[in-house]
């Protein structure tokens, strides 16, 4: 390596004693930033062959510099992402195509959570995810259902016994812009040195929700039937902010089998108002969906709740999902 490298070791040991000293008296250090920008751009100057040992070791000293987050499933690890930046390390409990409701932790992750400086959930929306947060996350447990504004029931015919309230909130983007918000300023609280950029993260985040919001309020402004029929009851929120009525065939849980009734019922709403599409999903099974369309003549287009990403998502992330929707609604709604 060129002879510069040892003549700016003294000054790298220094930068590494001023960022090292508050790690060791339980503070995260002021130029974390610094560190890992350092790191990376000494990474990517260094010749091919010529990365030396300490530049390998800075770069990994600054990336275990993050803020580590735990997010129950992907739409709250998406809005980490976005509003966390680079800053943040989002870890995610639920794992690439599996079903949100049917969760189960594993050990590795019941050890990992009291690591975190915030684990976002939706409590009611996985069980198993309730528990092991009330017995392992402690102070850095933050339930997003009060910045979410959950005011959706179970619709009629849905779950049985007691109205359920839905958790489906991502669906609506003005709900899911809220919930960003909320979170950079838990980020703010775990992280105070880096309030700022947390914030302006947020304030992006809210103008490409409220554009996709306008997006799907002019895609859907003028549609021949506003019969939304689904899989499951998931999609209340997304009906609710854009004019259209949910025709769920199953309640709020995917679980959840429909009764023979139910099912007659969905059938006859289906003749009754002309619709010609019943939505299914990644994640669920379509049976119903097309007993359904087999006793009333409607076709099959998929419709996703963004619970996950995985490889037969019309997307790589939420926003490009959700733009898949707007079009399959259009094509299936007949949205002029």
């Amino acid at each position: 390596m060129p002879p510069r490298a040892s003549l700016r070791a003294p000054h790298r040991a220094s930068l590494r004693a001023q960022l090292q000293a508050p790690l060791r008296a339980g503070r995260r250090p002021f130029f974390r930033r610094i560190a890992l920008a350092g790191a990376l751009i000494a990474l990517l100057v260094a010749p091919a062959g010529c990365v030396s040992p300490r530049a390998a070791q800075e770069a990994a000293e600054a990336t275990s510099l993050q803020v580590p987050v735990t997010a129950a499933f992907y739409p709250l690890a998406y809005l980490l992402e976005q509003v966390g930046g680079p800053g943040v390390k989002v870890f995610t409990l639920t794992k690439p195509g599996v079903e949100p409701h049917d969760l189960e932790l594993t050990p590795k992750d019941l050890v990992d959570l009291p690591k975190m400086s915030v684990v976002a959930y939706l409590k009611g929306f996985q069980p198993a995810v309730d528990e092991a947060v009330a017995q392992q996350a402690g102070r850095a447990a933050y339930d997003v259902s009060a910045a979410a504004g959950l005011t959706l029931a179970a619709p009629a015919g849905g779950e049985a016994g007691a109205p359920v309230t839905d958790l489906h909130f991502w669906l609506d983007p003005i709900r899911y812009a809220a919930v960003g918000t909320a979170l950079a300023q838990r980020l703010a609280d775990a992280d105070p040195a880096h309030a700022a950029d947390y914030q302006a993260r947020a304030a992006a985040f809210t103008s490409s929700m409220t554009d996709l919001d306008r997006t799907f309020a002019t895609g859907l402004k003028s549609c021949a039937t506003t019969k939304l029929v689904t899989g499951h009851a998931a999609f209340g929120y997304l009906a609710a902010r854009y004019g259209l009525t949910q025709v769920p065939i199953a309640g709020l849980s995917p679980d959840q089998e429909p009764s023979a009734k139910q099912l007659a019922d969905v059938a006859a709403t289906v003749k009754a108002a002309g619709v010609r599409t019943i939505f299914t999903e990644t994640l669920v099974d379509p049976k119903f969906a097309q007993t359904v369309a087999k006793e009333t003549g409607a076709t099959l287009a998929l419709l996703d709740p963004v619970e996950g990403i995985t490889d037969l998502s019309p997307g790589k992330d939420y926003r490009a999902v959700m733009l898949a929707n707007l079009a399959a609604l259009r094509t299936g709604l007949g949205c002029a």
